[in-house]
């Protein structure tokens, strides 16, 4: 399976508690409208840790039946043990995505031969080729380059989310094996294209994902001068949605633009006043309208 692109790690929506199947929709054809390559549900911005099974699962079938092969489906059914993931993928096999990312398992930290029979058992029996999501600084564990390269070799692996906050690691990667790599981080997209990164697992592209298709395409099309451009004018917005842990920026500027409830479930909590006020300055910086 190629995986290329811009794919949108879509947030969950929440109204009065419960997940907002209609204003989730509207992001859905918004994104698709938009020429998005992939919708990336339950992951990280998904709020994936504060949803239970049942809600989870129903996500990932919404998602699956609204887009219905109009683009790729990466749905987040990773874990932290490695019979959850394998049943969420199971699921997630059984409703027609395309593929599953699969965070590093968290907290037990495995060392590099639990993490390469993690990943190689989920890929097995799972029923869905997978994507590694490298994230250290979510996990505490880093997937180390020789196990990506011993990954590399399963037909079920597909491809890496880079999100380590190092371009050259995309080198490393590559340097040990063939594999695609998708970036993790919206700020790092280009220059990991650059050295061979081909595309991104996008949190601003909930926001922008016209914009932020037409970057990764530009460089994917070695419009590099275009995909230049595009990169400085986004950036502000790359970094001020990290302005607090995500997926809180991102969920306040879907709110400030009217498309969603900005409701979160605790841990997390309401953006502050003072990270507001940096946000939507960057968001009208980049171009959106806040009424």
């Amino acid at each position: 399976m190629e995986l290329a692109g811009c794919f949108t790690a879509i947030v969950t929506p929440f109204r009065e508690g419960r997940v907002d199947f209609t204003a989730l929709g509207t992001l859905l054809d918004e994104q698709l409208a938009a020429g998005i390559d992939g919708i990336v549900p339950v992951g990280t911005t998904g709020e994936s840790p504060t949803l239970d099974f049942s809600e989870h699962k129903k996500v990932v079938e919404f998602v699956a039946e609204r887009v219905a092969g109009q683009c790729k489906i990466i749905a987040g059914t990773g874990g932290n043990a490695t019979r959850e993931a394998i049943y969420l993928t199971q699921h997630a096999a059984s409703v027609g995505v395309d593929a599953t990312l699969q965070v590093t398992p968290y907290y037990n930290k495995p060392m590099p031969e639990g993490l390469y029979r993690h990943f190689a058992t989920v890929a097995d029996e799972g029923g869905l080729p997978i994507v590694i999501y490298n994230v250290p600084g979510r996990t505490s564990r880093e997937v180390d380059i020789p196990t990506i390269a011993r990954l590399a070799e399963h037909p079920g692996v597909v491809a890496v989310k880079e999100a380590g906050g190092s371009v050259e690691r995309v080198s490393a990667i590559l340097d040990a094996c063939d594999i695609a790599v998708l970036s993790g981080d919206d700020s790092l997209t280009l220059p990991m294209m650059v050295v061979g990164a081909v595309g991104v697992i996008s949190v601003a592209s909930n926001v922008l994902p016209g914009a932020m298709c037409s970057l990764v395409h530009a460089a994917l099309d070695g419009r590099w001068a275009e995909a230049q451009e595009l990169h400085r004018k986004l950036y502000p917005l790359f970094r001020d949605l990290f302005v607090e842990t995500n997926p809180i920026p991102v969920k306040a500027g879907l709110a400030m633009l009217g498309k969603i409830e900005e409701e979160y479930r605790l841990p997390l909590t309401a953006i502050a006043d003072g990270s507001r006020d940096v946000l939507r300055a960057s968001m009208a910086a980049a171009g959106l309208d806040l009424g």
